[in-house]
């Protein structure tokens, strides 16, 4: 996080850590430091320099190799480095080995990630469930990060609990946790009344990889103010709006999305808000098909939906950037007539891997917005005739 000091803010200066273990490569390797340095940038850090090391495993002191560590402690001498950032989670001993060597802090992808939250949570409810998660993030490392602990106070990986150096103690860490899940429990009632007075509305949720583009699709189709910026996490908290199409209402929610590595306290501390997506009728599941892994991304939603039991719900994958992924994909010698017919390609496989329950848009650039809000009344619609078979309003 930028730091303050003296009335001014200064941009932490990072350098990037990552592993190429036996079942990757190091493109692969690259390719998530990538986004690292994107979470590293959305929480206020500048990437000046990356480190990645070949191992058959993590070393179990010093996650890489004392070799290596000793190359970054001899490339950070005498620069202005405040932040090493390790693209996987490392124990508390490991972060206090590898500070003792290269004297800046260390922090791993799931401590930045919970800093970001814990700059987006706005809503009490949000910072109690970001709150949490950091207590169990902290818990299991208590006594490997003892001097970690000391440092709280300002800096990327120190925003969080905020508190003083008696915390540390176990019971009272625990205590804490008791506390918040006890709180967090009260607001869950509230919101699950709040969800049960919806009445017998169709409810879809917003879902996937986060910065693909989910609140400025919530923003076109509901006409709301759901903040939509190019940063990781740009929302947290849970967005319902009552939308109406040919007559048609439904509720749409937009919720926080997900990413590799998502640490598992997260998941687990925004059990209720991910409530809005366990309860709905419809999933939009929103891909940025210009990101070069946007499969892989794909696959991490989908997994991320098993882990907190979402089984069985009738999917709309939309495919969103259509216009990024043109510019990136097509040289400009090709004819029109070739673009085309690759893009018919691709919407043909993808139709035929989701029985056409999918679509192709540019949000940014409004492409495709009719077809898409077509497809969405479509199975809207459908749901109500199963559901409500002798109402009518609904469904004409």
């Amino acid at each position: 996080m930028i730091e303050k000091k003296n009335n001014a803010y200064k941009e932490e200066r990072a350098i990037l850590v990552g592993l190429v273990l036996p079942l990757q490569n190091e493109h692969a390797a690259n390719e998530y430091l990538d986004e690292l340095a994107f979470l590293a940038e959305t929480a206020g850090a500048k990437t000046i320099k990356r480190f990645i090391q070949k191992l058959p495993h993590p070393d179990s002191k010093t996650f890489i190799g004392k070799g290596k560590l000793e190359e970054i402690k001899n490339y950070i001498a005498g620069k202005d480095v405040q932040i090493a950032i390790f693209d996987d989670e490392l124990s508390g001993s490991q972060i206090n080995n590898i500070e003792k060597i290269i004297n800046v802090k260390a922090i791993d992808r799931s401590d930045l990630i919970l800093d970001i939250f814990a700059s987006r949570a706005k809503t009490a409810q949000s910072k109690l469930q970001v709150e949490l998660a950091q207590y169990q993030y902290l818990l299991p490392r208590l006594r490997g990060m003892w001097k970690h602990l000391e440092r709280l106070g300002g800096g990327i990986g120190t925003r969080g609990p905020g508190e003083t150096e008696i915390e540390t103690d176990r019971r009272i860490v625990k205590d804490k946790i008791s506390l918040l899940r006890k709180r967090l429990s009260a607001i869950d009632k509230q919101a699950f009344t709040q969800r049960k007075d919806r009445g017998e509305f169709v409810r879809i949720a917003l879902v996937g990889y986060t910065n693909v583009g989910k609140s400025t699709i919530m923003n076109l189709l509901g006409k709301s103010d759901v903040l939509a910026e190019n940063k990781l996490f740009a929302t947290l908290d849970t967005t319902t709006r009552k939308i109406v199409f040919d007559n048609t209402p439904f509720l749409l929610s937009d919720t926080v999305g997900f990413i590799r590595k998502l640490p598992h306290h997260l998941v687990e501390s925004f059990k209720s808000t991910l409530d809005e997506v366990r309860e709905a009728d419809i999933l939009l599941h929103v891909v940025d098909i210009s990101h070069p892994q946007y499969e892989e991304q794909i696959g991490v939603v989908n997994r991320t939906l098993q882990e907190i039991k979402v089984f069985g719900k009738p999917v709309i994958l939309i495919f969103n950037k259509i216009d990024r992924y043109e510019k990136s994909t097509f040289d400009e010698w090709l004819e029109e007539s070739v673009k085309r017919e690759m893009m018919d390609e691709l919407k043909e496989r993808w139709e035929l891997e989701t029985q056409g329950n999918c679509a192709f848009i540019s949000a940014s650039e409004k492409r495709n917005i009719e077809e898409l809000r077509s497809t969405i009344l479509n199975k809207v619609r459908s749901i109500y005739k199963i559901r409500y078979p002798y109402k009518t309003e609904y469904i004409f």
